[in-house]
């Protein structure tokens, strides 16, 4: 065995590249599926990072005073999980396990196991996230760094750049991002291939400081992170390197990605790899004692003060809710893409501007950002017009994988926001939320209910969408009244009951309208404020469902996904009132009207219905 005095650095950290390599192909082969051209590229710039230069404690990696890793590039994975075991963190026995049913070491990074914090594999939105990670350190205080290992074939994402140039902005100095710029993608090779001189004048141009490297030579790999370490701006390592590095008859082969070696192949690889590996002693230099751990989370409550009468919109009731949450604790955070003083994020800006951050318009990016807040224990809220939200719904989705904690509001939802017209009418909404896995989807009707809404999110531990609408409401809800997820208020109700009609938001109080003008004819009607999407009340519906003949639900929404489908769900037969004719500008009531989804449409159906 060598020890210190007889190993330079450079000489260890090829050393443990090489083993890094071994573990990939062998994991890869044995799950007979895998990424292993990926992961060989990277050796050098795994083995670098983990056993130089970041502060590590593989005891704690949970911890905040660790330096932090996101490997962007998720299908390398396997050598992400070789780097964990070498480290301590994980046995490397574990690696076999790759891919398998009962494994964490999931084909793309989960954050099952200790050092993963964020899912990633759908590629181009790890910068974003470490740029959220990065501002969350600033945040706390803590003099710490967020290294993202980037694919040059993600780099052709949008996504990367709306937070290259966030980043720049912010100068944010402790974020160092890396491009594994190894020429080859999935299909062919990448846009710019070893270009490097594309990649630097773009990337200086947003603000960063920019290094080229040999990303297989290890010297290099330590002079550029040095660099990187005493950088005023945030830094790109454009690092060169070759696909399949290390394995002779894979590298800089083009068909090769996303598939593994045969034995044949990985006994020959092997055969390549293994004279390279030698027995050393070296104890690495940056593994630290960790001393923060995260705080347990706060619970939040949330008192009103609004009279029944008051005309306020529930945007407005979600923005005084934040500053009441705000108050509270100075974990929340809140982000909004430039549309504050519509959604009344606004707020929360003027009262707590160093807990605000204006991503601007960049919804990708902001929920990426968000994604990295909250892994350093914020509570993060982030809010853009509903229909906006759409252009991020990958973040989202990744987000629910990351098993994030984000609370979105999404504004201006439906036709009732009048005279914009359709390109600002979120009318998808709910069913894009609801899709979600282990969501909660949430429809305020008064200011009210909006904001004490708003506090369950801050209490939910998921993903928690808010829906809120642009006209002002008359508020319908006495300040004592308590709301929870799952729950709904059935607002009118006698025994004789003949049709139950369910809204939600804006179509409560038609159904309210309507409610008076069908009573006044001798018509009962029950009207239920389904103020939870997801999970909807099944109890209270299914009842109302048993003690009337009829159900009808009413929605300022597409029918696909919104409420009366998830009420067809539970198995009743609603008759759906929605969104069915092309949406265009107009006065709020006139489009209601149009649709058939104000007072005057569901009186109609009603009568329909009860002959």
């Amino acid at each position: 065995m060598l020890n210190l005095a007889e190993v330079s650095i450079e000489e260890y950290l090829e050393n443990k590249a090489n083993i890094l390599r071994l573990h990939s192909i062998r994991s890869t082969t044995k799950a007979k599926s895998g990424h292993p051209t990926s992961c060989l590229s990277s050796a050098e710039i795994i083995a670098t990072l983990f056993f130089n230069v970041m502060n590590i404690d593989p005891k704690r990696l949970d911890y905040l005073d660790n330096d932090e890793f996101v490997l962007s590039k998720g299908h390398a994975a396997p050598i992400l999980y070789a780097a964990l075991a070498e480290a301590g963190v994980i046995t490397r026995d574990k690696l076999m396990t790759l891919r398998q049913f009962d494994s964490e070491l999931e084909g793309h990074p989960v954050p099952r196991i200790k050092g993963i914090r964020v899912a990633t594999g759908s590629l181009g939105q790890g910068l974003s996230i470490g740029l959220g990670m990065a501002y969350a350190k600033r945040l706390l205080g803590i003099d710490r760094r967020v290294y993202v290992l980037l694919g040059d074939g993600e780099a052709a994402e949008g996504s990367i750049w709306e937070a290259l140039n966030l980043a720049g902005k912010l100068k944010m100095s402790n974020l160092v991002a890396i491009l594994d710029m190894n020429r080859l993608g999935q299909s062919e090779p990448t846009m710019f291939q070893w270009d490097w001189r594309a990649y630097a004048e773009r990337v200086k141009a947003f603000g960063w400081n920019v290094t080229v490297c040999d990303g297989h030579d290890i010297k290099d790999l330590i002079r550029a992170f040095d660099e990187a370490k005493n950088s005023d701006k945030p830094f790109f390592i454009i690092a060169k390197t070759v696909k399949g590095k290390g394995v002779s008859f894979l590298e800089n082969v083009e068909g090769r990605h996303g598939r593994a070696l045969s034995e044949e192949e990985l006994n020959k690889a092997e055969k390549e790899i293994l004279p390279k590996i030698k027995d050393v002693e070296f104890q690495p230099q940056n593994f630290i004692e960790a001393k923060v751990p995260i705080e347990p989370r706060k619970k939040y409550s949330i008192k009103t003060d609004y009279k029944i009468g008051d005309m306020v919109a529930t945007r407005v009731a979600f923005g005084k809710a934040l500053v009441k949450l705000g108050e509270q604790s100075d974990k929340i955070v809140v982000l909004d893409g430039d549309v504050k003083n519509s959604t009344f994020t606004i707020y929360f800006f003027d009262r707590f501007p160093e807990r605000s951050i204006q991503c601007y318009i960049a919804e990708q990016n902001m929920v990426g950002m968000a994604v990295g807040l909250q892994t350093q224990g914020f509570d993060v809220f982030l809010s853009s017009f509903a229909c906006f939200l759409s252009r991020a719904y990958d973040q989202i989705r990744m987000a629910t994988y990351s098993r994030a904690n984000l609370k979105i509001a999404g504004s201006h939802a439906g036709v009732s926001i009048g005279k914009d017209g359709p390109s600002q009418m979120g009318l998808e909404d709910l069913a894009l939320f609801r899709a979600l896995f282990g969501s909660i989807v949430l429809y305020p009707c008064d200011a009210v209910s909006a904001e004490k809404l708003t506090c369950e999110m801050a209490n939910y531990e998921g993903i928690s969408y808010i829906r809120t609408t642009r006209p002002k409401t008359p508020v319908i809800y006495d300040n004592s009244e308590e709301f929870h997820v799952g729950g709904s208020k059935v607002l009118r109700w006698s025994k004789n009951d003949e049709v139950t009609v369910i809204a939600g938001g804006v179509t409560v109080h038609e159904a309210l309208k309507a409610y008076e003008k069908l009573k006044a004819e001798g018509i009962n009607i029950r009207v239920i404020d389904c103020y939870s999407v997801k999970p909807l009340d099944a109890e209270t519906l299914i009842k109302a469902s048993e003690e009337t003949k009829h159900i009808i639900t009413v929605e300022d929404h597409y029918p696909e996904g919104g409420i009366g489908e998830a009420v067809a769900a539970l198995g009743l037969k609603p008759h759906i009132l929605a969104i069915r004719k092309m949406p265009h500008s107009g006065e709020p009531e006139e489009l209601l009207a149009e649709q058939g989804i104000d007072a005057a449409g569901i009186i109609r159906k009603v009568k329909e219905l009860v002959g």
